[in-house]
């Protein structure tokens, strides 16, 4: 698994907005974020997984949609979301 258990508790703790906060765009956001740059380092080595590649650009797609959900429902949110990760956009 890409993601541990801890690692995952830490970045929801980082992004929540209220104390049983899982589940908001923010921490949606951020895990997919990690994944998704697990993963690029992983085809630095593996250029031919091509099933995970598959994955990968599921992933960009799902947090792209977030993104776009989140712009339209409030934009400093967004902005303060892609500053925090370092998304370009």
């Amino acid at each position: 698994m890409t993601l541990t258990k801890d690692k995952k508790i830490g970045l929801i703790g980082d992004y929540q907005l209220h104390g049983s906060d899982t589940g908001s765009p923010e921490v949606q956001i951020a895990i997919l974020s990690e994944r998704i740059s697990y993963l690029t380092e992983h085809f630095k080595s593996h250029s031919k997984d091509h099933h995970s590649r598959r994955g990968l650009l599921q992933m960009v797609g799902q947090r792209r949609r977030l993104l776009d959900y989140l712009k339209k429902k409030d934009i400093s949110r967004y902005r303060d979301v892609i500053l925090r990760l370092g998304i370009r956009k």
